[in-house]
């Protein structure tokens, strides 16, 4: 609850209160540049870094592996995306973070770091990852069949005995 208040309603007032700073001091034309500027080239190194980050996850499935590292970095691109799009210095600061290589690899570390990843080998899966593990790990195999059908096989056989 507390992030979600830090969210919606902190996050937006501190990043009018720098934008009025910032307007104050330069010239809201120039503050207002500078903020499409920033959403312009943060748009073409996030296209640039997705398709990249795209090829490397479709290598990996075709060498069938699990890209479970690329889908962590699409992630994070995602959220940088819509970050660097929300007019604002801190916003597209936190955005042109997840840019970066460097911290892109701790973002997705983070994150992955909370998943588990269930990678199938053969007949059976084996899950890898840290942080959250499901209560249900027992895997029970058996074999099951339907009876219904001798049921009504025999029913018949008893009718056609009967005429």
């Amino acid at each position: 609850m507390r992030f979600l208040f830090l969210l919606f309603i902190v996050m937006p007032v501190v990043e009018m209160w720098l934008l009025i700073e910032v307007g104050s001091e330069i010239g809201a034309l120039y503050t207002i540049g500078l903020v499409l500027l920033t959403a312009i080239i943060g748009v073409r190194l996030l296209r640039q870094q997705g398709f990249d980050t795209l090829w490397r996850g479709q290598r990996k499935l075709q060498e069938g592996q699990l890209p479970a590292q690329e889908i962590g970095e699409g992630i994070v691109l995602a959220v940088s995306g819509a970050l660097l799009l929300t007019p604002g210095f801190i916003t597209d600061a936190i955005g042109f973070a997840g840019l970066f290589p460097p911290f892109r690899s701790l973002f997705v570390s983070k994150l992955l770091s909370n998943m588990v990843v269930a990678d199938m080998q053969g007949n059976s899966f084996r899950a890898s990852g840290g942080g959250a593990r499901s209560k249900f790990t027992d895997i029970i195999e058996g074999e099951s069949w339907d009876n219904t059908g001798g049921v009504e096989k025999q029913k018949s056989q008893k009718d056609d005995d009967l005429s």
